[in-house]
C-alpha cells in the first residue's frame, strides 16, 4: 500500500512561522495568521505543519475498512492558489443552517474554501472549526 503524502513535518524540516511569512500575498497572510489564531485558540493545540502546506492542529490516527490506515490533523487550513481551504469533517460541512449564515465560501469533501476572510462571519466559521475538531476527537479518540 501507498505511503501517505501528507504527514506531520519535523520543526526542523517546515515550520508554521515561515509558512505564514512565505505567503507574498499580504491580505491572505494576514487572513492565515488570523485563521492560525481562531483554531489555536478553539483547539487548544499549537499548529504543527503537515506537509509543506497545509497547517494543522491535533492529530489523529485512522483506519479504512480496506486496510489503509495513516494519521492526519484534526483541523487545519492551507493557503491555495486561488483560495484557502479549510479542512473539516463532511459531516459539520452539511449543517446547511451554519453554512447559510457563514459569507461567501464553496464547500468540497471535507473542505471549506473561502477567499478571504472578510466575506465571513467569523462567530460562525468558530462554531464549524469546533464542531469538525470534536467529531474527528469522537470519532477516532
Amino acid at each position: 500500500m501507498a505511503e501517505n503524502k501528507t504527514k506531520a513535518t519535523k520543526a526542523t524540516e517546515a515550520n508554521v512561522a515561515d509558512y505564514l511569512t512565505a505567503i507574498g500575498d499580504e491580505a491572505r497572510r494576514k487572513d492565515c495568521e488570523a485563521l492560525t489564531k481562531l483554531m489555536t485558540k478553539v483547539t487548544k493545540q499549537q499548529p504543527k505543519m503537515w506537509g509543506t502546506s497545509i497547517v494543522g492542529f491535533g492529530s489523529y490516527h485512522y483506519k479504512y475498512e480496506s486496510g489503509r490506515e495513516g494519521d492526519s490533523c484534526l483541523t487545519g487550513f492551507a493557503s491555495r492558489k486561488n483560495d484557502i481551504s479549510v479542512y473539516l469533517t463532511a459531516d459539520v460541512l452539511g449543517q446547511a443552517e451554519f453554512l447559510s449564515k457563514l459569507g461567501k465560501h464553496k464547500i468540497g469533501k471535507g473542505c471549506l474554501y473561502v477567499s478571504k476572510l472578510s466575506d465571513l462571519d467569523l462567530k460562525v466559521l468558530e462554531q464549524l472549526v469546533v464542531d469538525a475538531y470534536m467529531e474527528r476527537k469522537r470519532r477516532y479518540g
